[in-house]
């Protein structure tokens, strides 16, 4: 039996989803192809804990969980409709049992308690960012998962439930992330800030910049000036989000001259 504040939450998992341009800006896809594949990464992790919790190892990594939490549930018959109404546009079977699975589980979990209280991150929400962020992504013939502009294979169920989380799901830090080109990252550590960045634009040249939480990236000169005993390392992408993250946020880690976080 449904409720209204669950048949509330199911129809606003659908506005954003009837909201995604599924049609892609080819140009916007590339130019956010970081943050997508990171926002992936964090789905296939959270889909590993819930795959494991609810004994669907089978059906991992893209699946609707609500048929292993409680195969009796029904949609509330306009949600339902609605949602069918959806799923007959274009887009692939990976996407559309993703969608169905969003939208039916934020009704489900809103009138049963014991999924409310359970210790695990919201499933679908990296994946419905990802979707406002460029539209669907594509499994290809070798298994591996084109997101345009990037390709990786999704790796296994036990090494994705292993990871700590990969990415915050929070606007700042993913457009942070973005920009067309060719980036790589810096710190002067892998576990402290401040974070820089080197970009090659596909125009040719070299731009250096470094995340301040207040100001953004800014211009800095300091990974071509020689600072002593400091010494740049190059970190991951996600490294780098953590580090956005607690730049945005306000966590006191920054050791960088001349960076004002507060």
């Amino acid at each position: 039996m449904t409720n209204g504040h669950g048949e509330q939450a199911a129809s606003e998992a659908m506005e954003r989803l009837c909201a995604v341009k599924w049609e892609r800006d080819w140009g916007d896809v590339f130019g956010k192809s970081m943050s997508r594949r990171l926002l992936m990464r964090e789905y296939l992790r959270r889909s590993a804990l819930w795959a494991q919790a609810y004994s669907a190892e089978s059906a991992w990594p893209f699946f609707d969980v609500t048929g292993y939490m409680d195969p009796e549930f029904k949609l509330s018959p306009n949600t339902a409709h609605k949602l069918e109404e959806f799923l007959r546009a274009r887009m692939s079977e990976d996407v559309k049992v993703t969608c169905r699975g969003a939208v039916r589980l934020a009704e489900l979990r809103l009138h049963n308690h014991a999924i409310r209280t359970l210790d695990l991150p919201d499933l679908y929400e990296p994946l419905i960012r990802l979707y406002e962020r460029g539209g669907e992504f594509m499994v290809d013939n070798v298994g591996a998962l084109d997101l345009t502009g990037v390709s990786f294979p999704p790796g296994s169920l036990q090494g994705n439930a292993s990871y700590t989380p990969i990415v915050a799901l929070h606007d700042t830090v993913l457009d942070a992330l973005d920009i067309e080109g060719r980036v790589t990252f810096y710190a002067y550590d892998s576990d402290r800030g401040p974070v820089f960045r080197r970009l090659l634009p596909q125009g040719g040249g070299q731009r250096d910049e470094v995340f301040s939480g207040k100001l953004g990236w800014q211009p800095t000169t300091q990974l071509s000036t020689s600072d002593g005993d400091r010494e740049y390392v190059r970190i991951y992408d996600q490294e780098a989000a953590r580090i956005i993250e607690d730049a945005v946020l306000g966590v006191p880690r920054f050791a960088g001259p001349g960076i004002d976080q507060d």
